[in-house]
């Protein structure tokens, strides 16, 4: 996933509104298929990506779709 936020909010801040809720709010039909509500697990990994062009990262996102999904498409 991809996603930009001001600088002054913390990125625990906003790792925690997503996992806590926003993203059954978007993809509410994802409830079903997850164990007891939850988003993953209780850790995260978070990095910037400083001089690298979003296209990059954006393609680079989207290729482990293929690498670890067997190249199956998004539900």
């Amino acid at each position: 996933m991809v996603t930009s936020f001001p600088p002054k909010s913390a990125p625990s801040s906003i790792v925690k509104a997503f996992k806590g809720g926003l993203w059954f709010i978007q993809f509410p039909q994802t409830q079903k298929s997850l164990w007891g509500r939850h988003l993953w697990s209780l850790s995260f990994f978070m990095s910037t990506f400083g001089n690298t062009s979003k296209e990059t990262i954006v393609q680079y996102v989207d290729s482990q779709l293929d690498r670890y999904n067997g190249g199956r498409p998004r539900r």
